[in-house]
C-alpha cells in the first residue's frame, strides 16, 4: 500500500541547487513525486566554517518500505558523489527521511521520524510550505505546530532566507 512520505535534501558544495533537482529527479523515478518545497539558504549550525546549505522538503508516494526508502536515498547519495566526509560537514547531497506515513521506526541506521526534525527549521520551513498539517507521530503536533515552537526561540542562531 503506497504511503506518503517527505524527505529532506540538502546541498553545499557545487552548484546547489542543480544537486537539489538531480536528487529529487532520480527520487521521482523511483517514488512519485506529490510535492516540492521551494529551495531555501541555511547557514550551518554544527560546522559553521562552510558554505551555506541549500535545503528543500520533497512529498513523496511509494510503495517502498521505510528501509527500502533509506536505501534509495543513499543510493542517490552516492550515486551524485556524496563521500564520507566529516559528520556536519560540506556534503554534494544530503537526504533524510524525515516523515514517512504514520510509522515510528527506531532501528539501528533508520530513525523515523528523523530524531531532530522538530529542531531544524531548515526542514520545518520548508514541510509547512507543502503540507503544513503533516502530523509528527511521536510528538504529535504537526509540522506548522512544531515551526511555530520554534519562534520561541529554539535554534536561534539558525538563519534561513527563502530562495525564489
Amino acid at each position: 500500500m503506497a504511503e506518503t512520505a517527505y524527505l529532506s535534501l540538502g546541498s553545499n558544495l557545487g552548484d546547489r541547487a542543480a544537486n537539489l533537482r538531480a536528487a529529487v529527479a532520480q527520487i521521482d523515478v523511483a517514488a512519485r513525486l506529490l510535492a516540492l518545497s521551494a529551495l531555501y539558504e541555511t547557514q550551518p549550525v554544527d560546522v559553521p566554517e562552510q558554505r551555506w546549505f541549500l535545503n528543500c522538503v520533497a512529498a513523496i508516494e511509494t510503495d517502498q518500505t521505510p528501509r527500502e526508502l533509506l536505501q534509495l536515498a543513499l543510493r542517490v547519495e552516492a550515486e551524485m558523489g556524496r563521500l564520507g566526509t566529516r559528520d556536519k560537514g560540506p556534503r554534494k547531497i544530503d537526504i533524510d527521511v524525515v516523515l514517512f506515513g504514520d510509522y515510528v521506526v527506531d532501528e539501528p541506521g533508520l530513525k523515523i521520524p528523523h530524531p531532530a526534525m522538530h529542531l531544524r527549521r531548515f526542514v520545518l520551513e520548508p514541510l509547512v510550505e507543502i503540507a503544513p498539517e503533516a502530523r509528527h507521530p511521536i510528538l504529535g503536533k504537526t509540522a506548522r505546530d512544531l515551526l511555530a515552537e520554534l519562534a520561541d526561540g529554539k535554534m536561534a542562531g539558525e538563519q534561513m532566507v527563502r530562495r525564489l
